[in-house]
């Protein structure tokens, strides 16, 4: 009898193209089975969870600041109720390489799936899109019978409801996610007022629209295919360890159907007459293709791991069916790893992790730091381009300073600044006594110092920042004087 791995590598049949592209170089368009199951509607639960989440984001506040906020163009960044200025960018790399790291490390475990479970394109196309299509044009092979079928009334019609409610809910996705991006008060001025004083906004709202149109009503699959970094990041952080969709080779070779099978008992055939070695002892898979009909990559699970299985778990629920009707134990097609189902053996920690898991607590503990290291005020004192020292009676002198005050907290706050070292005089000349929550004030003052407290051409200036008396930061800079 041939061993697992020449069962498993020699098959006529192993994939070695894509599942969505033809001989000729053109798209096979995937129709997929409706999926049914536990794991289904598991994902459905989930799905409408996040799907509740995503729909509210926008409306909910954290301490009067949106939930979330992405506003690249004007540099506002809200995470959590937390404002993120420019000057914060080394907390923005740090939680965003902490982020990647998770992701890594999620990865080399548990495979893709992230993918299956809360992408949203997986979520609006199979949960959202892909539900409105079988509504309105029926399963897979209503589908396929409606396209192959000459233009009638019925046909125009489906094909032009479908794509009508395909571009509203692309509209509505589009409005939520700008309200993302510019924040709830902005959209609501956007759509509420006339479109001639928004037209900026307007024609982002409609590119929008247009693309998220094009990716759930056109492109589909091939967005994880050809688009997504992280499914063309996969294999090079997945090992033989990591948790996948798999099909258990061992337990379902030789594949034969259920009519072949019985012709074999019941001595109406033999193994030769089927295309069977004498020594072929059949598997648990009846090849009954149920697994590929409901998978929406187009792929055959029971070709190993595959750069495009999003781990959605449609042919673990066909498979477990089919396993039902021939009693035959669940989880032919199931959750777990190649080690586990050639070796036998489950390994979840190993080199690979362990080096992830230090590289993220390295992160996280550094972002926490910083994190708590980071002050409600921030202070910016320079002095004023494009002016010299001067000189004042009494053999002193001057330079004069701009100062910005940024206020990371939701509060007012009173503001004094105080000159520490050395000692001199400080004028103000408009400077900064308050600063409102979430803002930036800015001011200049003037500092005198006499000769003996000079140190040539530069001297180190250290100002104390108090709020409510309590000093909150200090501040260094420099101040030009004559040569001794």
């Amino acid at each position: 009898m041939a061993s697992i791995d020449d069962r498993r590598i020699t098959k006529d049949t192993y994939r070695d193209h894509l599942a969505t592209v033809n001989e000729k170089g053109g798209r096979n368009w995937i129709y997929p089975k409706k999926p049914s199951g536990r794991y289904y509607k598991a994902r459905n639960i989930f799905a409408l969870f996040l799907l509740a989440f995503f729909f509210a984001g926008p409306f909910i506040e954290i301490n009067g600041q949106p939930l979330l906020m992405i506003n690249i163009l004007e540099r506002e960044f809200v995470i959590f109720g937390v404002r993120f200025w420019p000057q914060d960018l080394h907390l923005l790399v740090f939680g965003m390489l902490t982020f990647i790291i998770a992701v890594v490390l999620f990865t080399a475990i548990f495979g893709r799936l992230f993918c299956g479970w809360a992408c949203p394109q997986t979520i609006f196309m199979e949960i959202v899109f892909r539900r409105i299509e079988y509504w309105i044009e029926g399963d897979a092979s209503s589908q396929i019978r409606l396209n192959k079928a000459p233009w009638t009334t019925e046909k125009i019609l489906k094909k032009a409801s479908k794509h009508a409610i395909f571009y509203g809910m692309a509209f509505l996705i589009s409005n939520l996610f700008l309200a993302y991006v510019i924040g709830k008060d902005a959209w609501f001025e956007l759509v509420t007022d006339p479109p001639s004083q928004h037209l900026g906004g307007l024609s982002a709202m409609i590119i929008f629209s247009g693309v998220f149109y094009g990716v759930f009503a056109f492109m589909r699959e091939q967005v994880c295919h050809f688009v997504c970094p992280y499914g063309r990041m996969q294999s090079v952080m997945l090992d033989n360890n990591s948790i996948n969709v798999m099909y258990d080779y061992v337990r379902g070779e030789d594949r034969a159907r259920v009519g072949d099978r019985k012709k074999v008992e019941a001595g109406k055939a033999t193994l030769a007459d089927l295309g069977f070695s004498e020594d072929t002892s059949f598997g648990d898979c009846i090849d009954c293709y149920q697994c590929v009909k409901v998978c929406p990559m187009g792929i055959d699970i029971r070709n190993g791991t595959q750069l495009e299985c999003v781990h959605c778990t449609a042919c673990i629920d066909a498979c477990d069916h089919v396993m039902d009707k021939i009693d035959k134990p669940r989880g032919l097609i199931r959750y777990s790893s190649e080690n586990a189902i050639r070796e036998k053996e489950r390994k979840i920690v190993n080199p690979r992790v362990i080096g992830y898991s230090s590289v993220l607590l390295v992160l996280m503990t550094t972002f926490v730091v910083l994190m708590s290291m980071r002050s409600d005020l921030e202070t910016t004192i320079l002095r004023e381009p494009g002016t010299l020292y001067q000189e004042l009676p009494g053999d002193r002198f001057s330079n004069i300073y701009d100062i910005k005050v940024i206020n990371k907290t939701f509060d007012e706050v009173d503001y004094e600044l105080e000159l520490v070292s050395p000692q001199g005089a400080l004028v103000s000349l408009g400077n900064v006594t308050s600063v409102e929550g979430q803002s930036i004030s800015e001011g200049r003052f003037m500092v005198q110092l006499s000769r003996e407290d000079l140190n040539g051409l530069q001297t180190e200036l250290i100002f104390q920042v108090k709020s409510n008396g309590e000093v909150v930061e200090t501040v260094r800079t420099g101040f030009l004087g004559p040569a001794n």
